[in-house]
């Protein structure tokens, strides 16, 4: 029987899940999980939540799911300390460091892999069984056909997500929003750029906005059936930061179909159909479910799962602000009550509104989202006050901030509401561990050996996408040219066997980061063939690629969508025979010195220069989508390409630290990497580069991404806070002292030069 896996992100949805009968919950604690922003587990709470499901016989999944720094090991190997302590039923983990420390300290520890390490193929799949891990969380953009492959070719546990909101990018390989202020998805810190609203540049109607990235949410209540049968072992309700009213009429309804389709699949199916109906979540969509063939995706799943239209938010539309009323004292006393005696003032700060063109309501007890127009913010809130004025009127309470034209969406009626039997014991005083202060024994990463790495040279290496941009980029002297694997350079390598400028010895091979089931036998086959014609050197990007490659004449290095983002990380590769790495993009140079101590950094190679892939869709973008370029409220222009091969969203503006080369050099990282993938190279772009290397001075218009502050940090941000808090209480004290310098990541561009384009400035040729 599958298991019914449902969210926890607070007590009240654990309640509600385990109340309409959900077999298992997954939550996360404080840190080093994907949903840094719901509220998550207190230690205690944990415990506790630990000890009350095993009595039940359910069972309870931690979310490890973040990838970690050099500076993280510390804390990260105390948190394993403890969990080990706890006994929850399985970690769901995405760093390889993660994996990697749980062999070596706590193998009792049962771990899953989670969706943001990117595996939608066998082999991925049993390279992470053969690892160790019992269950594998596939990437959500696989159909009906490819879990059948991949079920039918593995012994390991599959977990799939069965319902609530997607990422409109690959699993695990979103970078948009860390390149925008370093709150990485990979971090747990996604900003949700997808259900954001842009302006385009239409070739048929020029200047159109609307939120084309993002996603509708995934139902697949129709094929639980199908995945039933097929033997899939856990089905996957998402939704950590969704109210427990939602939760729990979710799990109803799944819970419903799985306990009665086998009876009456058809009456029982229109049942859950109907209890789905009141989720108030966004249009739905089966994604990827119905195509028999890849290339029938690739065609039709962006016209499913996108519409412009579409509001970023869930609910049901009940209008725009159109006026605006005074909020009584009662009103006022009522907003303070519902606050709580800890609230902050601000929180119960209110005026009432009139809402204009919906077709609902609300009452006192709804819960309703209201949305910046200008899409700067969105902010939930529960109606206190309803009053309605002499013409007939009705208006309600609502939080300060908001304006006339600003939207308003229905979350949840106070009449959903339901009361569930606590999970937690109501005193939970005993329940007293926390994490304690072990310290991290040291581990060391293999020193190079002799003529270990003699196909990977020091030196410049420029990554191309096609072969003429091969012929292009070759006047620079590049010690290596890296080629882009993809449908164009496939019949130039393997059926044009088009005549190349280099040998194959110096040309490398990169292989694209998603590697779906429907795929791999055709990519299984072309590596044989590359290999057979020569080329011995490969850039692995995804988990799989290192299964079909493993005992081949062949080198991987291991690619920046295979994060080593420290040195736990960078050892597990080391087991699998990879010793040469590209660095993450994401990277920062305290980091990257800190993971990379001086013996070893021979084994790595940096970008300095690129057009980061900011989303990686599966899927060719809709006919309706006819423009190239698009723009954010801030005028940053990026640009899209779709092709056979997928749809990414790039920037304009190019990430640069080729003013840094030297500096690089100079403390030991001296194999550079100049990353043109999906762009036209051009004589007046390298000449830019080299003088940026032998002058020192940034590329004009370029982003430092996450080069100098690193990812964003909550604690960092607390600490330039207290300082500065600290400072002002000096200053009114009289006491003279310059306050923390420490700057908003919204408010720093991280620019190399003068910041990026502007929408109507030029627009650089793309593929």
């Amino acid at each position: 029987m599958s298991e019914l896996l449902a969210p926890a992100g607070n007590i009240e949805a654990l309640d509600a899940a385990i109340g309409e009968g959900a077999d298992a919950v997954y939550l996360g604690l404080k840190s080093f999980n994907a949903r840094l922003r719901t509220s998550n587990f207190a230690w205690n709470q944990f415990e506790a939540a630990v000890s009350s499901l095993h009595r039940q016989n359910k069972k309870i999944y931690v979310t490890v799911n973040t990838v970690s720094e050099e500076r993280d090991l510390e804390r990260l190997y105390r948190f394993l300390s403890y969990l080990n302590k706890i006994g929850p039923d399985g970690l769901i983990v995405q760093d390889l460091g993660v994996i990697r420390m749980c062999q070596e300290f706590f193998p009792n520890l049962e771990l899953h892999g989670s969706t943001q390490m990117n595996v939608e193929s066998a082999a991925g799949v049993n390279l992470l069984s053969k690892a160790g891990l019992k269950r594998v969380v596939v990437a959500r953009e696989l159909g009906l056909e490819e879990i059948k492959y991949i079920k039918s070719h593995t012994n390991a546990e599959l977990e799939i997500f069965v319902h609530g909101a997607l990422c409109v990018s690959e699993s695990g390989l979103c970078l948009f929003s860390s390149f925008l202020g370093g709150k990485s998805a990979n971090r747990g810190m996604c900003t949700q750029a997808c259900r954001r609203f842009y302006t385009v540049d239409s070739e048929s109607d020029g200047e159109k906005q609307g939120y084309y990235f993002s996603p509708c949410d995934l139902q697949l209540i129709e094929q639980i059936p199908d995945l039933m049968q097929l033997g899939v072992e856990s089905f996957k309700i998402e939704g950590r930061m969704k109210s427990a009213e939602y939760v729990g009429s979710v799990v109803a309804a799944y819970r419903y179909l799985m306990d009665n389709w086998e009876k009456d699949k058809k009456g029982s199916l229109a049942t859950a159909k109907r209890m789905l109906s009141t989720d108030f979540a966004r249009a739905k969509t089966s994604y990827w479910y119905n195509f028999k063939t890849n290339e029938e995706g690739v065609d039709k799943a962006g016209s499913l799962i996108l519409n412009p239209d579409q509001a970023g938010g869930t609910g049901i539309y009940l209008g725009k602000i159109s006026l605006f009323e005074q909020a009584s004292d009662e009103a006022k006393e009522k907003a303070r009550e519902a606050a709580g005696p800890d609230a902050n003032p601000e929180d119960y700060k209110i005026t009432m509104v009139h809402l204009s063109g919906g077709s609902y309501d609300p009452e006192v007890g709804d819960s309703i989202r209201l949305h910046r127009q200008d899409d700067s913010g969105r902010v939930s809130h529960k109606v206190r006050t309803v009053i309605t004025d002499e013409k007939g009127r009705r208006f309600i309470d609502i939080p300060l901030g908001f304006k006339r034209g600003d939207s308003v969406y229905l979350l949840q009626t106070k009449a959903m509401s339901k009361r569930y039997p606590r999970v937690l014991p109501s005193d939970i005083g005993k329940y007293r561990q926390q994490p304690g202060a072990e310290v991290l024994p040291v581990l060391d990463l293999t020193p190079v050996a002799k003529n270990e790495l003699s196909y990977f040279p020091e030196g410049l290496y420029i990554q191309v996408s096609t072969i003429s941009d091969l012929y292009q980029a070759i006047s620079k002297n590049p010690v290596r040219m890296i080629v882009e694997f993809n449908s164009e350079t496939r019949v130039d390598l393997l059926e044009k066997k088009t005549k190349l400028p280099l040998s194959k010895k110096q040309i490398i091979i990169s292989l694209d980061p998603y590697c779906p089931a429907s795929k791999e036998e055709q990519l299984a086959s072309d590596l044989n063939a590359l290999i057979e014609d020569g080329f011995s050197t490969f850039v692995v990007n995804n988990i799989g690629h290192i299964s079909m490659l493993r005992g081949k004449k062949a080198n991987m290095i291991a690619g920046p969508y295979l994060y080593t983002f420290n040195r736990w990380a960078a050892s597990w590769f080391e087991n699998q025979n990879i010793g040469a790495f590209i660095t993450p993009l994401e990277n920062s140079w305290d980091n990257l010195k800190m993971t990379w101590e001086e013996n070893v950094r021979s084994r790595v190679l940096v970008t300095v220069y690129a057009y980061p892939a900011l989303f990686r869709m599966r899927f060719r973008l809709p006919e309706s989508y006819d423009f190239l370029y698009f723009k954010d409220k801030e005028e940053t222009l990026f640009k899209v390409s779709s092709t056979v091969d997928g749809s990414v969203v790039m920037p304009e503006a190019p990430f640069s630290i080729a003013d840094k080369v030297d500096l690089l050099n100079n403390d030991g990282f001296k194999r550079i990497l100049l990353d043109f993938s999906r762009t036209k190279v051009t004589r007046q772009e390298l000449k830019m580069i080299s003088t940026s290397m032998i002058k020192k001075q940034p590329v004009p218009d370029s982003s430092r991404f996450n080069w100098r502050n690193g990812f964003y940090s909550l604690e960092k941000m607390e600490i330039y806070k207290a300082m500065n808090e600290k400072a002002e209480a000096e200053k009114q004290a009289g006491i003279t002292r310059s306050p923390a310098r420490g700057k908003s990541r919204a408010n720093d561009q991280r620019r190399g030069g003068k910041g990026g384009r502007s929408y109507n400035e030029g627009k650089k040729r793309h593929r």
